[in-house]
């Protein structure tokens, strides 16, 4: 049987995993031809290329690979600004587009967000997302096609998508956040206003979950949260730092806070999101001496033991391993695997 060249990228744990980082070495290391965000613009996804450092709230993290297109989902929630700030960053304009569907955050929501007394201590970025969504499901929202400004960027991204797949074009389904901040499967009332899971991401996007060839799971070699909510095995901000862990959100600048790896959670949002394979980035955060490696013959011996582990404990295959902060800083196992 021949398998679909399309696959999705879905978080672990509360987000931070580097998922930007995986997509950004897939769009260059498979040359990607289409890759579609999900999600809004209350995560960043960070890609360092030569140096550069890019927090990309709404651009596709592929943007790196010039023949890539890019698209925002249908089920996305936009915000003009920040899109178009992002384009000129970027500089992806001509092959960027936005589906004619997805729903657009206004100032007003950004207001309420930040003002509304049930949103308080919740955690929540401030953007403007979840009273954004609360007026889509009203049926109340505008819409990409509403606005004069993203006129030039409109697209059908499902058709495209679909009609990329039929082709044996190479698709990629961009998830943000982390499954643990799902509305429906994680630490509620801690949570974010959608589904982040990797059936919320094909829906958002509008494929069907049978054209689907994979499903990369992302995790990170420790775990990060921003924000509240309940985390096993917090360590303070001072131990985080001492152990090198201790990080701030590339969107929005607030502390993340940190805990050692969870494999019980890492086989449960392994199991739920139906995954196929597995990433598994900053393991030279964890051990040193794996910094920049190309090859897995060249990790220390407790550094091939804890990926073992996860593999064993989460029974998924890890195929790529990030040893930088470079999108190319990676160990790719797929022959392998």
């Amino acid at each position: 049987m021949n398998r679909l060249p399309c696959t999705v990228i879905v978080g672990a744990f509360w987000g931070d995993e580097g998922k930007g980082k995986i997509i950004s070495y897939l769009a260059l290391k498979d040359k990607l031809d289409f890759c579609v965000r999900t999600g809004s613009v209350n995560a960043a996804h960070t890609v360092w290329m030569d140096g550069k450092k890019y927090a990309l709230h709404m651009v596709p993290a592929a943007f790196l690979h010039e023949k890539c297109r890019l698209l925002i989902a249908a089920g996305a929630n936009v915000h003009v600004a920040r899109f178009l700030e992002e384009v000129q960053l970027t500089k992806v304009e001509g092959r960027v587009g936005i589906d004619q569907n997805a729903s657009i955050i206004e100032e007003k929501h950004s207001v309420q967000d930040k003002t509304s007394a049930h949103l308080k201590g919740l955690g929540t970025t401030g953007w403007g997302v979840g009273p954004a969504l609360e007026e889509r499901v009203r049926r109340t929202a505008k819409l990409a096609k509403d606005i004069p400004e993203l006129q030039p960027y409109l697209a059908d991204s499902v058709t495209e998508i679909n009609e990329g797949i039929d082709q044996g074009k190479k698709v990629l389904l961009e998830g943000t956040q982390g499954f643990l901040l799902s509305l429906f499967h994680g630490t509620y009332p801690y949570v974010t206003g959608r589904d982040t899971g990797a059936a919320a991401i094909c829906s958002e996007a509008g494929v069907g979950p049978t054209r689907v060839d994979d499903v990369m799971i992302v995790y990170k070699s420790f775990i990060t949260r921003v924000g509240t909510g309940p985390m096993p095995g917090e360590l303070t901000k001072e131990e985080a730092q001492r152990r090198g862990w201790f990080e701030t959100a590339a969107g929005t600048c607030r502390d993340r806070r940190s805990a050692p790896f969870d494999f019980e959670l890492a086989k449960k949002t392994a199991k739920i999101n139906g995954a196929t394979q597995a990433a598994l980035t900053k393991l030279d955060c964890l051990f040193p001496k794996c910094q920049s490696a190309r090859k897995f013959d060249d990790l220390p011996r407790e550094a091939k033991q804890f990926v073992k582990e996860v593999e064993n404990q989460t029974g998924v295959p890890i195929v790529l391993i990030g040893t930088g902060p470079e999108a190319l800083d990676i160990i790719d196992r797929r022959k392998q695997r």
